[in-house]
Parts: structure tokens; sequence; C-alpha cells
């Protein structure tokens, strides 16, 4: 007759631990919550603003971000302005997002881009802001969720832009529509005046 031991206190196994039976299944919920998990959004998912089924084009122009895809082995891919010296530029692009399955219901959701000014400043200004709507699976969508105003990109450091958004009622498998807005204004530069994007990152708190 098999019995069933029970250990009262701690157990430390040195080595390998074989279960032969089965084993207890845990709920998502009592997990241990991972923050700020990173999502990396691949620049080839982007798409024009006002025609989603088209792609970026391959240099940025009219309002339109363009996608470079950069010598491979040498370049990586970045989402550009293209050269705005001596003018101003509004010039967009969007992409969709899904919350994964390990997201946490409400819990903390941040749009992270990595950008700046490829070799030259803009004389006056240069920024980056981002638009995020939760689609309701019906062709609407609600009010912007992004609390974060407009960044400064006007650097040729790149860095980290983190743009928080409103977490209440998101669950996991929300679609959220996405635009990024690259606003610049430049007067009497000779060089080029580029900016850009170099990586696109969604980051949430996850059980999983």
């Amino acid at each position: 007759m098999s019995t069933v031991a029970r250990i009262d206190g701690d157990l430390r196994v040195t080595g390998s631990l074989q279960v032969d039976g089965t084993m207890p299944s845990y709920a998502r919920s009592n997990l241990t919550q991972d923050a700020n998990a990173a999502f990396t959004v691949p620049m080839a998912l982007l798409r024009v603003w006002d025609a989603l089924a088209t792609n970026l084009p391959a240099t940025g122009g009219t309002d339109d971000l363009g996608l470079y895809g950069g010598t491979f082995g040498s370049a990586s891919p970045k989402v550009s302005t293209g050269d705005f010296k001596n003018t101003s530029v509004t010039r967009y692009a969007r992409f969709q997002f899904q919350l994964p399955a390990e997201y946490e219901a409400g819990q903390s959701v941040t749009v992270r881009l990595v950008a700046g000014m490829l070799t030259t400043v803009a004389s006056t200004s240069c920024t980056l802001d981002v638009e995020c709507y939760k689609s309701d699976e019906g062709s609407g969508v609600g009010s912007d969720l992004c609390t974060t105003v407009a960044q400064s990109i006007n650097s040729t450091s790149f860095a980290d832009k983190d743009f928080a958004i409103t977490p209440t009622g998101l669950t996991a498998g929300d679609i959220l529509d996405i635009r990024l807005t690259i606003a610049g204004v430049d007067s009497a530069t000779a060089t080029v005046v580029e900016a850009a994007i170099g990586s696109i990152q969604v980051l949430c708190d996850i059980k999983g």
C-alpha cells in the first residue's frame, strides 16, 4: 500500500528532482509579475498612417516617415524623416500591437522608442510623439490613451523616449492602434538634417 509523505517546513533538493506523478496546475494570477517586459516591434510592420494597407515608402516625404533598410550586415533598419534641412515637416508612421496573452489586465503599458538625429540637429526643434487608441473590435476606437506629451529628440545621441499608456480597461489580446509623429523645424542649416527611430518596443507587466 502506497503512503503519502508529508513535509512540514522547507525542503532542499541537491541535484535533480523527478516527478513520476502529476503536478498541480497554477492559475496565471498566482504567478509572480514581471514588470515592463519588452516586446519588440519590427520596423517592417510599420505602415502609412492614413493608408494602412500600404507599406511605408523607402524614403520619408510629404507626411510619411520612410523605412530605410540599411545595408545588410553593416547597418540596421530605421524609420526616418529623410532630410528636412531649411524646412518644416510633420511625418507619421502607424502600427498595431496586440497585448500578449501574459499581459496582466489593467497594469502598466509603455511605448519605448530609441530616437535621435543622425548627423546634425535641427536649428529650431525636432520632437517625437505617440498617439494610442484601443480598438473596440467593431471599427471604432475610444480616446487617445497616451498620457506623455511630445518629447525632444533634437540630439545626435540616440536615447530612450518612453510614452505612458493609460492601462485602465486594457486586457490581454486587446489591439492598440499606434501612430508615431516626428515634427521638425529647421532653417539655414547647410548639412543634412534627419531624425530617425532606431527601435520600437512595447513594455508591459506580465505574468507567465
